[in-house]
Protein backbone atom coordinates (compact mmCIF):
# COMPACT_ATOMS: atom_id res chain seq x y z
CA UNK A 1 0.00 0.00 0.00
CA UNK A 2 1.38 3.43 -0.92
CA UNK A 3 2.67 5.60 1.91
CA UNK A 4 0.56 8.37 0.37
CA UNK A 5 -2.68 6.50 1.06
CA UNK A 6 -4.99 8.69 3.15
CA UNK A 7 -5.60 7.45 6.67
CA UNK A 8 -9.26 8.50 6.51
CA UNK A 9 -11.19 9.17 3.33
CA UNK A 10 -14.89 9.66 2.65
CA UNK A 11 -16.65 10.52 -0.60
CA UNK A 12 -20.26 11.66 -0.38
CA UNK A 13 -20.81 9.58 2.75
CA UNK A 14 -24.46 9.81 3.76
CA UNK A 15 -26.70 8.32 6.41
CA UNK A 16 -30.39 9.13 6.04
CA UNK A 17 -32.99 8.71 8.77
CA UNK A 18 -36.74 9.09 8.37
CA UNK A 19 -36.76 12.01 10.78
CA UNK A 20 -34.30 13.91 8.58
CA UNK A 21 -31.30 13.52 10.85
CA UNK A 22 -28.04 11.80 10.03
CA UNK A 23 -25.46 13.38 7.74
CA UNK A 24 -25.25 14.04 4.02
CA UNK A 25 -22.55 14.07 1.36
CA UNK A 26 -19.59 14.17 3.73
CA UNK A 27 -16.36 14.33 1.74
CA UNK A 28 -13.13 14.65 3.70
CA UNK A 29 -9.60 13.30 3.59
CA UNK A 30 -7.25 13.02 6.56
CA UNK A 31 -3.58 12.31 6.03
CA UNK A 32 -1.54 9.81 8.00
CA UNK A 33 -0.18 11.33 11.19
CA UNK A 34 -2.65 14.22 11.06
CA UNK A 35 -4.97 15.37 13.83
CA UNK A 36 -8.39 16.33 12.46
CA UNK A 37 -11.09 18.14 14.42
CA UNK A 38 -14.77 17.52 13.69
CA UNK A 39 -16.89 20.34 15.11
CA UNK A 40 -20.57 21.15 15.25
CA UNK A 41 -23.46 21.79 17.62
CA UNK A 42 -25.33 18.93 19.28
CA UNK A 43 -27.39 17.02 16.74
CA UNK A 44 -25.21 18.08 13.79
CA UNK A 45 -24.45 14.47 12.78
CA UNK A 46 -20.86 14.17 14.01
CA UNK A 47 -21.32 10.91 15.92
CA UNK A 48 -23.34 9.44 13.06
CA UNK A 49 -20.40 10.02 10.73
CA UNK A 50 -17.93 8.45 13.16
CA UNK A 51 -20.15 5.41 13.69
CA UNK A 52 -20.17 4.84 9.93
CA UNK A 53 -16.40 5.15 9.76
CA UNK A 54 -15.80 2.61 12.53
CA UNK A 55 -18.35 0.16 11.09
CA UNK A 56 -21.13 0.42 13.68
CA UNK A 57 -23.76 1.59 11.19
CA UNK A 58 -23.98 1.30 7.42
CA UNK A 59 -24.14 4.36 5.16
CA UNK A 60 -27.17 5.01 2.96
CA UNK A 61 -24.80 5.83 0.13
CA UNK A 62 -21.30 7.09 -0.53
CA UNK A 63 -18.04 5.34 0.18
CA UNK A 64 -15.17 5.61 2.63
CA UNK A 65 -11.93 3.90 3.58
CA UNK A 66 -9.38 3.66 6.38
CA UNK A 67 -5.78 3.35 5.21
CA UNK A 68 -7.16 2.15 1.89
CA UNK A 69 -9.49 -0.52 3.33
CA UNK A 70 -13.28 -0.14 2.87
CA UNK A 71 -15.05 0.88 6.07
CA UNK A 72 -16.82 -1.97 7.80
CA UNK A 73 -14.28 -4.54 6.62
CA UNK A 74 -12.18 -6.51 9.11
CA UNK A 75 -9.03 -5.02 7.63
CA UNK A 76 -10.37 -1.51 8.27
CA UNK A 77 -11.44 -2.35 11.83
CA UNK A 78 -7.95 -3.63 12.59
CA UNK A 79 -6.60 -0.12 11.93
CA UNK A 80 -8.66 1.75 14.50
CA UNK A 81 -9.06 2.54 18.15
CA UNK A 82 -12.41 4.04 19.16
CA UNK A 83 -13.64 5.89 22.23
CA UNK A 84 -17.41 6.39 21.89
CA UNK A 85 -19.24 9.32 23.42
CA UNK A 86 -21.45 6.96 25.41
CA UNK A 87 -19.33 4.26 26.99
CA UNK A 88 -20.36 1.48 29.38
CA UNK A 89 -18.00 -1.00 30.98
CA UNK A 90 -18.74 -4.05 33.12
CA UNK A 91 -18.86 -2.58 36.61
CA UNK A 92 -17.94 -5.89 38.26
CA UNK A 93 -14.58 -6.01 36.43
CA UNK A 94 -11.46 -4.14 37.45
CA UNK A 95 -9.97 -1.53 35.16
CA UNK A 96 -7.14 -3.91 34.29
CA UNK A 97 -9.64 -6.64 33.40
CA UNK A 98 -11.61 -4.31 31.13
CA UNK A 99 -8.48 -3.31 29.20
CA UNK A 100 -7.33 -6.94 29.05
CA UNK A 101 -10.71 -7.96 27.60
CA UNK A 102 -10.42 -5.33 24.87
CA UNK A 103 -6.86 -6.40 24.18
CA UNK A 104 -7.93 -10.03 23.74
CA UNK A 105 -10.73 -8.95 21.42
CA UNK A 106 -8.03 -7.23 19.36
CA UNK A 107 -6.06 -10.49 19.23
CA UNK A 108 -3.19 -9.46 21.52
CA UNK A 109 -1.16 -12.16 23.25
CA UNK A 110 -1.24 -12.53 27.05
CA UNK A 111 2.47 -11.74 27.36
CA UNK A 112 2.09 -8.54 25.38
CA UNK A 113 -0.88 -7.47 27.50
CA UNK A 114 0.96 -8.05 30.77
CA UNK A 115 3.49 -5.44 29.74
CA UNK A 116 1.15 -3.13 27.87
CA UNK A 117 -1.68 -2.72 30.40
CA UNK A 118 0.27 -1.25 33.37
CA UNK A 119 2.05 1.20 31.06
CA UNK A 120 -1.21 2.25 29.43
CA UNK A 121 -3.11 2.69 32.71
CA UNK A 122 -0.28 4.83 34.02
CA UNK A 123 -0.28 6.91 30.84
CA UNK A 124 -4.01 7.70 30.99
CA UNK A 125 -3.86 8.59 34.68
CA UNK A 126 -5.44 5.50 36.27
CA UNK A 127 -2.27 3.91 37.60
CA UNK A 128 -2.74 1.55 40.55
CA UNK A 129 -6.46 2.19 40.54
CA UNK A 130 -6.55 -0.24 37.66
CA UNK A 131 -6.99 -2.90 40.34
CA UNK A 132 -10.25 -1.30 41.53
CA UNK A 133 -13.62 -2.39 40.18
CA UNK A 134 -15.21 -0.11 37.61
CA UNK A 135 -18.25 0.48 39.86
CA UNK A 136 -15.96 2.54 42.09
CA UNK A 137 -14.77 4.75 39.20
CA UNK A 138 -16.02 8.30 38.68
CA UNK A 139 -17.27 9.29 35.25
CA UNK A 140 -13.91 10.91 34.55
CA UNK A 141 -12.06 7.74 35.57
CA UNK A 142 -14.28 5.67 33.27
CA UNK A 143 -13.46 8.05 30.43
CA UNK A 144 -9.76 7.53 31.09
CA UNK A 145 -10.41 3.78 31.06
CA UNK A 146 -12.17 4.13 27.70
CA UNK A 147 -9.15 5.93 26.30
CA UNK A 148 -6.93 3.07 27.48
CA UNK A 149 -9.24 0.56 25.75
CA UNK A 150 -9.08 2.58 22.53
CA UNK A 151 -5.28 2.57 22.60
CA UNK A 152 -4.60 -0.97 23.85
CA UNK A 153 -3.85 -2.42 20.41
CA UNK A 154 -1.61 0.54 19.46
CA UNK A 155 -3.82 1.41 16.44
CA UNK A 156 -2.58 3.70 13.65
CA UNK A 157 -5.94 5.55 13.51
CA UNK A 158 -7.83 6.71 16.60
CA UNK A 159 -11.43 7.99 16.63
CA UNK A 160 -12.29 9.91 19.79
CA UNK A 161 -15.83 11.12 20.43
CA UNK A 162 -15.71 13.78 23.17
CA UNK A 163 -12.66 12.27 24.94
CA UNK A 164 -12.46 15.02 27.59
CA UNK A 165 -16.13 15.77 28.29
CA UNK A 166 -16.16 14.22 31.78
CA UNK A 167 -12.75 15.46 32.88
CA UNK A 168 -11.75 18.43 35.00
CA UNK A 169 -9.32 21.02 33.58
CA UNK A 170 -6.28 19.09 34.83
CA UNK A 171 -7.61 15.89 33.26
CA UNK A 172 -8.31 17.64 29.96
CA UNK A 173 -4.75 18.94 29.89
CA UNK A 174 -3.45 15.41 30.51
CA UNK A 175 -5.56 14.02 27.67
CA UNK A 176 -4.26 16.74 25.33
CA UNK A 177 -0.73 15.73 26.33
CA UNK A 178 -1.50 12.07 25.58
CA UNK A 179 -3.00 12.91 22.20
CA UNK A 180 -0.07 15.17 21.32
CA UNK A 181 2.22 12.25 22.12
CA UNK A 182 0.21 9.96 19.84
CA UNK A 183 0.46 12.54 17.07
CA UNK A 184 4.23 12.71 17.58
CA UNK A 185 4.30 8.93 17.11
CA UNK A 186 2.62 9.32 13.71
CA UNK A 187 -0.87 8.25 14.77
CA UNK A 188 -3.85 9.70 12.95
CA UNK A 189 -6.37 11.30 15.32
CA UNK A 190 -9.98 12.07 14.45
CA UNK A 191 -11.40 14.21 17.23
CA UNK A 192 -15.06 14.99 17.85
CA UNK A 193 -15.18 17.59 20.59
CA UNK A 194 -17.30 20.37 22.00
CA UNK A 195 -14.20 21.55 23.88
CA UNK A 196 -12.91 23.85 21.21
CA UNK A 197 -9.64 24.58 23.00
CA UNK A 198 -8.74 20.89 22.53
CA UNK A 199 -9.22 21.18 18.77
CA UNK A 200 -7.36 24.48 18.59
CA UNK A 201 -4.42 23.14 20.60
CA UNK A 202 -4.10 19.76 18.85
CA UNK A 203 -5.55 19.69 15.36
CA UNK A 204 -3.96 20.51 12.01
CA UNK A 205 -7.24 20.72 10.11
CA UNK A 206 -10.92 20.72 10.94
CA UNK A 207 -14.42 20.68 9.52
CA UNK A 208 -17.57 22.35 10.84
CA UNK A 209 -20.79 20.35 10.53
CA UNK A 210 -24.31 21.72 10.90
CA UNK A 211 -27.60 19.98 10.15
CA UNK A 212 -25.72 17.01 8.71
CA UNK A 213 -23.67 18.97 6.18
CA UNK A 214 -20.17 20.45 6.20
CA UNK A 215 -20.25 24.24 6.31
CA UNK A 216 -16.50 24.84 6.21
CA UNK A 217 -13.30 22.85 6.26
CA UNK A 218 -9.61 23.59 6.07
CA UNK A 219 -6.61 24.14 8.31
CA UNK A 220 -7.22 25.60 11.74
CA UNK A 221 -5.12 28.61 10.71
CA UNK A 222 -7.24 29.13 7.57
CA UNK A 223 -10.49 28.89 9.52
CA UNK A 224 -9.34 31.52 12.00
CA UNK A 225 -7.70 33.78 9.44
CA UNK A 226 -9.25 37.19 9.00
CA UNK A 227 -8.09 40.78 9.29
CA UNK A 228 -6.01 40.98 12.45
CA UNK A 229 -7.69 42.69 15.38
CA UNK A 230 -5.40 45.06 17.31
CA UNK A 231 -6.14 46.80 20.60
CA UNK A 232 -4.59 50.06 21.81
CA UNK A 233 -4.79 51.46 25.36
CA UNK A 234 -4.57 55.24 25.14
CA UNK A 235 -4.91 58.23 27.43
CA UNK A 236 -6.34 61.64 26.56
CA UNK A 237 -8.91 60.19 24.13
CA UNK A 238 -11.48 62.48 22.47
CA UNK A 239 -14.33 60.77 20.52
CA UNK A 240 -14.10 63.29 17.66
CA UNK A 241 -10.68 61.86 16.81
CA UNK A 242 -12.15 58.52 15.66
CA UNK A 243 -13.55 59.72 12.29
CA UNK A 244 -10.28 61.52 11.59
CA UNK A 245 -8.24 58.39 12.39
CA UNK A 246 -10.45 56.34 10.08
CA UNK A 247 -10.16 58.87 7.23
CA UNK A 248 -6.39 59.29 7.48
CA UNK A 249 -5.43 55.66 8.15
CA UNK A 250 -8.12 53.90 6.10
CA UNK A 251 -8.58 51.47 9.00
CA UNK A 252 -11.78 50.66 10.83
CA UNK A 253 -11.13 51.86 14.38
CA UNK A 254 -13.58 52.01 17.27
CA UNK A 255 -13.94 51.93 21.02
CA UNK A 256 -13.57 48.40 22.31
CA UNK A 257 -16.89 47.14 23.69
CA UNK A 258 -15.62 44.05 25.52
CA UNK A 259 -12.85 45.34 27.80
CA UNK A 260 -15.39 46.28 30.45
CA UNK A 261 -13.43 49.28 31.78
CA UNK A 262 -15.30 52.17 33.33
CA UNK A 263 -13.51 54.66 31.07
CA UNK A 264 -14.61 52.76 27.97
CA UNK A 265 -18.22 52.67 29.18
CA UNK A 266 -18.11 56.40 29.92
CA UNK A 267 -16.51 57.10 26.54
CA UNK A 268 -19.22 55.13 24.74
CA UNK A 269 -21.94 57.03 26.63
CA UNK A 270 -20.35 60.39 25.88
CA UNK A 271 -19.34 59.67 22.29
CA UNK A 272 -21.84 62.21 21.01
CA UNK A 273 -19.87 64.93 22.80
CA UNK A 274 -16.87 65.50 20.57
CA UNK A 275 -15.06 67.49 23.25
CA UNK A 276 -15.53 64.93 26.06
CA UNK A 277 -12.15 63.75 27.29
CA UNK A 278 -11.69 60.22 28.62
CA UNK A 279 -8.79 59.39 30.90
CA UNK A 280 -7.82 55.99 29.50
CA UNK A 281 -9.68 53.85 26.95
CA UNK A 282 -9.14 50.83 24.76
CA UNK A 283 -9.46 51.26 21.01
CA UNK A 284 -9.56 48.42 18.53
CA UNK A 285 -8.85 48.28 14.81
CA UNK A 286 -8.96 45.61 12.11
CA UNK A 287 -5.70 45.73 10.19
CA UNK A 288 -4.59 44.11 6.95
CA UNK A 289 -0.88 44.45 7.73
CA UNK A 290 1.14 44.78 10.91
CA UNK A 291 2.84 48.00 9.80
CA UNK A 292 -0.57 49.72 9.89
CA UNK A 293 -0.36 49.42 13.69
CA UNK A 294 2.77 51.57 13.71
CA UNK A 295 1.06 54.17 11.53
CA UNK A 296 -1.91 54.29 13.92
CA UNK A 297 0.44 54.64 16.88
CA UNK A 298 2.02 57.67 15.19
CA UNK A 299 -1.35 59.25 14.35
CA UNK A 300 -2.73 58.84 17.86
CA UNK A 301 0.34 60.38 19.48
CA UNK A 302 0.24 63.18 16.88
CA UNK A 303 -3.22 64.05 18.25
CA UNK A 304 -1.84 64.33 21.77
CA UNK A 305 -2.94 60.94 23.02
CA UNK A 306 -0.66 58.85 25.20
CA UNK A 307 -0.15 55.29 24.02
CA UNK A 308 0.25 52.89 26.96
CA UNK A 309 0.14 49.54 25.19
CA UNK A 310 -0.78 47.94 21.87
CA UNK A 311 -0.92 44.44 20.48
CA UNK A 312 -2.78 41.96 18.28
CA UNK A 313 -5.69 39.92 19.60
CA UNK A 314 -5.73 36.35 18.38
CA UNK A 315 -9.19 35.12 17.48
CA UNK A 316 -10.15 32.06 19.48
CA UNK A 317 -11.80 29.05 17.88
CA UNK A 318 -14.79 29.48 20.16
CA UNK A 319 -15.40 32.98 18.79
CA UNK A 320 -15.08 31.69 15.21
CA UNK A 321 -17.46 28.81 16.00
CA UNK A 322 -20.14 31.12 17.43
CA UNK A 323 -19.77 33.71 14.66
CA UNK A 324 -20.07 31.04 11.95
CA UNK A 325 -23.18 29.43 13.42
CA UNK A 326 -24.97 32.61 14.49
CA UNK A 327 -28.33 32.88 12.74
CA UNK A 328 -28.33 29.30 11.46
CA UNK A 329 -30.90 26.71 12.50
CA UNK A 330 -29.79 23.66 14.48
CA UNK A 331 -31.49 20.31 14.77
CA UNK A 332 -31.44 20.07 18.54
CA UNK A 333 -29.72 18.09 21.21
CA UNK A 334 -30.30 14.47 20.22
CA UNK A 335 -28.68 12.45 17.47
CA UNK A 336 -30.03 9.26 16.00
CA UNK A 337 -27.95 6.16 16.42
Amino acid sequence: MSSLTAAIRSEGLTKEYKNGRGCREITIQVGQGEAFGFLGPNGAGKSTFVKMMVGLISPSHGEASLLGYPIGSLDAKRQIGYLPELYRYQEWLTGEEVVRLHGKLCGLERSALQKRIPQLLEEVGIGLRGKDRVKHYSKGMQQRLGLACALVADPPVVFLDEPSSALDPIGRREVRRILAGLKDQGKTIFLNSHLLEDVEALCDRMALLNNGQILRHGTVAEMLQKRTLWRFRVGGFIPAVLPWLHEVSGCEIRLSTDTGTADNRNAVRSSSDSSSLAETVWLEAELDQEDQAGWLNHLMMEQGMTLYEAGPVKERLEEWFMDTLTGLSHRGERECT
